[in-house]
């Protein structure tokens, strides 16, 4: 690194641990070139680098600050239908799922992780010694609840979302989407209802119609989360059997639930005596230190299926993922073998060891910063170039946000002609039992570098002109 890149790198770690905290001034140019011994041309340098990060901002005759990052214009509370209904949508998600944009477009629909990190060297590396010396692990059977030795690496890492378990606590999965599938089909029958955040994951909602289940949509705040009180109304009105929630970095709206109201979550579980399921498949990777607790933390009873998986952290390749199911155990491990029997023994040694020799904390470590610094660039972009009665969400951690636009666009119609441009996002509608959200979607901001993003929402921003793409009133 040069000189002005290494001050700037001291200073961007200063911020984004809260040494500097949104509004603080930061030193002058002539006193960082004094403490550093570097010349002031070189401290210049440094700053306009983080200017151009979005995590300063000069202000004339006064110096240098830490943007403040406000969280205004923010996403509406949600207002979902108040009856439960079959969930539709499938040709929609199906669609998006096949069709992308050709090699040169910007692939903003997915949520796909950064999986060109240097970090994720040491975890290739194991990967491919294991398939040398001992390709015979890679072709019996193994425990149907998953390598020993990554249940026990678990039940570490679960330590830090504030539970306490033990290996025999644990299923592993294929990914945390058979993960979801299995506990639903352990706590409902046919025909039952599942009170469900909206927008909510579009898997999740696939997941409730493959299930033959009911979503019964509840209004969500972009900040704090699934509203408690429009649950219990939900409560008292129809038959739930079960919450299934992603209270951390929540996908799409990337909050995460104040530690209070998990608990308070939980206690409403627990007086309707029903079953909670938890996604937590981006808690590892919240800009909160140290992250979050789960709702599985408060759990007494046994009645938090929490499930998760390296889908998001490391790669959805692996198809690494576990249920930690409390008093539904003997019920998931059944229903998993009967689904899809033991995983692929090789990707579990090859995390376990990634978890033990410590990697995967180094890996998430730099992740959680790359991806905090990716949402600010993003926004800013979303700011300059979209109408400004935009409405976007501000992500706690992960790499997804949403974004709202004049109730007057159709983002189906939308996405159709981005796509024609080489831009992929997911509209909204797939977020909902039965298409609403159609002026929303959801954008990831992993994978590409911040030039091409930002050439992505000019584009889209110009598209947005064509007054074609308005939603049919009604």
């Amino acid at each position: 690194m040069t000189l002005y890149q290494n001050l700037a790198k001291r200073l961007r770690e200063h911020i984004q641990h809260d040494f500097y905290k949104p509004g603080d001034k930061l030193p002058s140019v002539r006193q960082l070139a004094q403490e550093h011994g570097v010349s002031i041309s070189t401290v210049q340098e440094a700053y306009r680098q983080l200017e151009q990060d979005a995590l300063v901002e000069a202000r004339p005759k006064s110096g240098y600050f830490v943007c403040s990052r406000k969280k205004d214009n923010l996403p509406s509370i949600s207002r979902p239908p108040q009856r439960p209904l079959e969930v539709s949508q499938w040709e929609e998600v199906l669609n998006m799922l096949m069709n992308r944009s050709g090699n040169n477009g910007v692939q903003l629909q997915h949520a796909m992780p950064d999986m060109q990190a240097p970090t994720l060297k040491p975890l290739l590396k194991t990967l491919a010694d294991l398939a040398k010396q001992k390709p015979e692990l890679g072709l019996g059977y193994a425990d149907i609840r998953g390598s020993e030795e990554l249940r026990t690496q678990l039940c570490r890492l679960a330590v830090a979302s504030g539970c306490q378990l033990h290996p025999d606590d644990l299923v592993v999965t294929s990914g945390c989407q058979e993960a979801l599938s299995v506990c639903l089909r352990a706590v409902t029958e046919p025909g039952d209802i599942i009170a469900i955040e909206s927008p909510s994951f579009y898997g999740s909602m696939q997941a409730i119609k493959a299930a033959n289940l009911k979503a019964m949509e509840i209004p969500t705040h972009p900040e704090t989360g699934i509203s408690l009180e429009a649950l219990e109304l939900a409560l008292d009105q129809w038959p739930i059997k079960a919450i299934f929630v992603t209270p951390t970095c929540n996908n799409p709206m990337g909050y995460t639930m104040p530690e209070d109201k998990k608990e308070q979550l939980y206690r409403l579980a627990q007086s309707y005596d029903i079953a909670i399921i938890e996604d937590d498949i981006y808690g590892d990777i919240s800009y909160q230190f140290p992250r979050p607790k789960t709702i599985k933390s408060f759990d007494e009873d046994g009645r938090v299926l929490l499930c998760s998986s390296f889908s998001k952290t490391i790669a959805p390749g692996m198809r690494v993922g576990w249920i930690a199911p409390g008093r539904y155990r003997d019920k998931v491990t059944h229903i998993k073998y009967v689904s899809s029997s033991m995983c692929p023994v090789m990707p579990q040694l090859a995390i376990a060891k990634f978890i033990r020799l410590g990697g995967y904390a180094k890996h998430v470590r730099q992740m959680r910063q790359h991806y905090e610094q990716q949402r600010d660039h993003l926004l800013l972009a979303i700011k300059t170039y979209l109408p400004s009665d935009t409405r976007v969400s501000f992500p706690d951690g992960g790499f997804i946000l949403w974004v709202e636009l004049h109730a007057s666009i159709d983002s189906m119609k939308l996405v159709e002609r981005c796509r024609e441009e080489g831009v992929d996002f997911a509209p909204g509608p797939l977020f909902s039992a039965t298409g609403k959200y159609r002026n929303g979607f959801r954008l990831n901001f992993s994978e590409q570098n911040a030039e091409r993003r930002e050439w992505a929402i000019k584009t889209l921003a110009n598209i947005l002109q064509n007054s074609e793409l308005r939603a049919k009133a009604g």
